[in-house]
C-alpha cells in the first residue's frame, strides 16, 4: 500500500473520555462524580490537560471527544470551545466502535488518545505527527521501561517484554488518514483482549502472537509483521519522557500522575522567573 499524502491543513484530535456502560470508576466515585474524565488533578478535570496539549501543539485544525451524551453538556461547561471548536461524539458500545464513529469524515493526520492520559505533551504529538511525515500509515507510542521507571518508580507496572528491551503502551496513537484507520477495523466487535484472546488471535494472527509469547519478537520486528498482517506501515515510536506511559487508572496512578504535573508546574515557574 502506497503511503498517504500527509495533510498541510493540520491535523485532527480524537479524545476518547467514554467508560463503561453501568460502571462508575472508583476515583470518579471517590470524587463524588459519575465520570472519571473529570475528577480534577492539579486543579483541572483530567480531560483538560489531554485537550490543551493537543491545543498547544501547533497545526490542530479538528478535536472531538467521544463521550456519552449526557456528559456533552458538563464538557462543554468545564472546557472553552476556542482557539480550536470541540466536535463532540456520542460514544459506542466499544472502544473500537468509538474511535471508527469519531473518524468517520476525518482524512487527515489523526491523533487518538484517551481522556486519562494527563501527562500528555505537545513534543509527543508532534512525534507521532513526524512519524506520518516519514512515511507511516499508523504510529504507536511506547516508552521503554527504562525511562518509564525513571520518570516514577511506581508509574507504571506492566510492560510488554521483546527481545530488544520491555515497553509500555503510552495510550497514544496516529493514523495517516481515512485508509489508515482500517487498521482499528480488526478490533471492533468489543471486548478486551485479556478477557477474550481469540480476538487478538483473530486481529494479529496466530503466529504473530505465538512469537510474542515466545519472546522472539524485537519491537521493530513485531511492528514489521503487524505492518505485513495489515498492509500498512505500522510504526512504533519510542517516546524518550517515559511519564507519556503513566496515565490515571486508579488511585496510585493519580497520586504518580499529581505529582509529576507539579513537578512540571514547578519547571515552567522557574522557567519563566529565568
Amino acid at each position: 500500500m502506497r503511503p498517504e499524502k500527509i495533510s498541510s491543513t493540520g491535523f485532527a484530535a480524537v479524545v476518547l473520555a467514554a467508560q463503561r456502560r453501568g460502571v462508575i470508576d472508583p476515583l470518579a466515585e471517590k470524587a463524588g462524580l459519575t465520570h472519571k474524565c473529570v475528577v480534577p488533578i492539579a486543579g483541572k478535570p483530567l480531560i483538560a490537560h489531554v485537550v490543551e496539549a493537543l491545543r498547544a501543539t501547533p497545526g490542530l485544525a479538528r478535536l472531538k471527544i467521544v463521550v456519552e451524551p449526557e456528559m456533552a453538556a458538563t464538557l462543554r461547561e468545564e472546557l472553552p470551545d476556542a482557539p480550536v471548536a470541540i466536535e463532540y461524539v456520542p460514544a459506542a458500545s466499544n472502544l473500537a466502535d468509538s474511535v471508527h464513529a469519531a473518524a468517520v469524515d476525518l482524512d487527515q493526520p489523526t491523533i487518538v488518545t484517551t481522556a486519562d492520559n494527563v501527562l500528555l505533551t505537545p513534543g509527543a504529538i508532534e512525534a507521532m505527527l513526524g512519524t506520518l511525515r516519514s512515511g507511516a500509515q499508523v504510529g504507536i507510542a511506547m516508552a521503554a521501561r527504562a525511562s518509564v521507571l525513571s520518570a516514577h518508580p511506581d508509574g507504571q507496572r506492566r510492560f510488554y517484554r521483546f527481545t530488544d528491551d520491555e515497553y509500555s503502551n503510552c495510550n497514544l496513537y496516529a493514523f495517516a488518514g481515512a485508509n489508515a484507520f482500517r487498521a482499528a477495523e480488526s478490533f471492533r466487535g468489543g471486548g478486551q483482549f485479556a478477557k477474550k484472546p481469540m480476538r487478538l488471535v483473530a486481529a494479529i494472527g496466530p503466529i504473530n502472537v505465538l512469537l510474542f509469547l515466545m519472546g522472539r519478537l524485537s519491537l521493530s520486528s513485531a511492528m514489521k509483521r503487524l505492518s505485513r498482517r495489515f498492509r500498512m506501515q505500522i510504526r512504533a515510536v519510542v517516546l524518550p519522557d517515559g511519564a507519556h506511559a503513566i496515565d490515571v487508572d486508579n488511585e496510585r496512578t493519580f497520586n504518580v500522575a499529581s505529582q509529576l504535573l507539579d513537578a512540571r508546574h514547578g519547571e515552567r515557574v522557574v522557567a519563566a522567573i529565568a
